[in-house]
């Protein structure tokens, strides 16, 4: 078992200030970059709209409470890309505060450094936190309001349920699939309430006091949606319908989504992936035996985070993407961290040499800051897509007598936001017409498996009569942009 810390110390806090200093330059380097399909959407349909009309209607790609900040710096520092992206740079700092703060009440201040030093230097943190999204933000509202629940459920304060329902509150007006982590954490509060596992006897103030917050959370939430509530319905039931004629149904599988998971998250790294993958389960199962017995409800909570994520997300047949469960990276680290400390000591024990125990967990330690630091630099190889080097290419190469088509759906993209006069091709028979004129023609494909998937004679094409005559890649998945061109 590991002991809980006491006070905070001078050195603790001189630490977890350098680990934050290291988490601010890893976000802000190449912050600047340009902007990605989802980022520009955001700007163009909302961002920009004046402060009375961003809550007009509803829209899955909207981050409400994210984009209310993100357009206040843009405002103050001007239309530029890491202006947007500029508040989840702040809230990717604080994701690492917050997990030092949860790993320290679960597993004292050894475990609270290392743990924020992994979500530091983490691929997937650093990725989302120069996102001008607002993952980076429902992350830190939900790990804080899981950092409340689990101090709520030990000691049940008037003032830490408020504070949970605040972050509560918070998390779903950034995003409203923050709904799924904080009913998960009241399935586990009423399963300890029935069964009494991981709570302390049964009291008025243990029953009624989550209550305060939950009410409280529930009044705000309505509050901050009304507006917008006949929208939101009609767009739940359109994300349904396009998940349903989606040409990837793989999106929609646990099994892509995990395996997406490991390649964003390792790269192409072959038999490497298989050894980090069936590690990190080790450490999970260790770190699951070994956090329980100073917070039983937290290895359950984030369980059910994952269970109540698929069950919504396949009874509504959504895309399962990877970026649903963002807010289990930070919480993850940390079980894979007590994995080790309790891997290592078993370890050591079972071989009758206790003192090893330390060396082996510094081994692991090690190895894991190793494999971050290797895998960090990623981030800064590419654009996220580089939908902005794209357009400069094909305006400054394109000759007078040249048709431009935008595969869909680049082309709204690249007209609303870069002012192209291009011709947008959304479907098989648009692409049919538009290749079978003649004369010189270049395509520009965003997402190119998926069209190529969309439009089977495209993918027949590119590796015939079209040229490719340049590939911008990208960090984002299926982020490439083809420039094809046919003389």
């Amino acid at each position: 078992m590991i002991q809980q810390s006491p006070a905070v110390g001078r050195n603790d806090l001189a630490v977890l200030l350098l680990i934050l200093l290291l988490a601010s330059v890893l976000r802000t380097a190449g912050l600047n970059a340009p902007l990605w399909y989802d980022e520009i959407w955001t700007v163009d349909t909302h961002v920009r709209l004046p402060w009375g009309e961003m809550m007009r209607e509803y829209s899955m790609n909207h981050h409400y409470f994210f984009s209310m900040k993100a357009k206040l710096v843009s405002q103050i520092f001007g239309d530029q890309p890491w202006a947007y992206r500029f508040p989840a740079v702040l809230f990717g700092v604080g994701i690492v505060a917050a997990i030092w703060w949860l790993a320290r009440d679960v597993a004292g201040t050894k475990v609270a450094h290392i743990s924020a030093l992994l979500v530091a230097l983490s691929y997937h943190q650093v990725w989302f936190s120069q996102n001008a999204r607002g993952y980076t933000e429902l992350a830190f509202w939900s790990t804080l309001g899981l950092i409340f629940f689990l101090r709520g459920t030990h000691r049940p304060t008037v003032g830490t349920w408020v504070a949970f329902g605040l972050t509560a509150a918070a998390a779903v007006f950034t995003h409203l699939t923050g709904v799924f982590f904080f009913v998960a954490l009241g399935f586990i509060w009423l399963v300890s309430l029935v069964t009494g596992f991981g709570r302390p006897a049964l009291t008025r103030d243990w029953v009624l006091r989550p209550l305060i917050g939950v009410a409280m959370a529930l009044v705000l939430i309505v509050l901050l949606y009304l507006p917008i509530f006949p929208s939101l319905v009609e767009a739940m039931g359109e994300v349904a319908a396009t998940s349903a004629v989606d040409p990837m149904q793989e999106y929609q599988s646990p099994v892509w989504t995990v395996l997406e998971g490991l390649r964003t998250a390792i790269g192409d790294t072959g038999p490497l992936t298989m050894i980090v993958a069936f590690g990190g389960l080790i450490a999970l199962a260790f770190g699951a035996a070994g956090a329980h017995s100073a917070q039983p409800l937290f290895f359950p909570s984030i369980v059910m985070h994952i269970v109540v994520t698929l069950a919504i997300l396949l009874s509504l047949d959504m895309r399962i993407w990877p970026r649903f469960f963002f807010v289990d990276i930070g919480p993850v680290i940390i079980f894979v961290v007590i994995g080790c400390w309790h891997g290592a000591g078993i370890a050591a024990r079972a071989i009758s040499q206790p003192r090893i125990g330390m060396p082996l967990f510094a081994i692991g330690v090690t190895a894991m800051i190793a494999l971050s630091v290797l895998l960090v630099p990623r981030n800064y190889a590419a654009p996220k897509q580089n939908l902005a080097g794209a357009f400069a290419f094909v305006e400054q190469t394109r000759t007078p007598s040249e048709r431009v088509y935008a595969i869909n759906p680049g082309g709204p993209v690249f007209e609303n936001h870069f002012n192209a006069n291009w011709t947008t091709i959304g479907d098989p028979e648009e692409y049919a017409k538009a290749i079978a004129q003649p004369g010189p023609v270049t395509l520009v494909v965003l997402f190119p498996n998926r069209m190529f998937s969309a439009i089977p004679q495209l993918r027949q094409d590119a590796k015939g009569q079209l040229d490719l005559v340049h590939d911008f890649p990208g960090t984002l998945g299926d982020g490439n942009v083809h420039i094809y061109r046919r003389d």
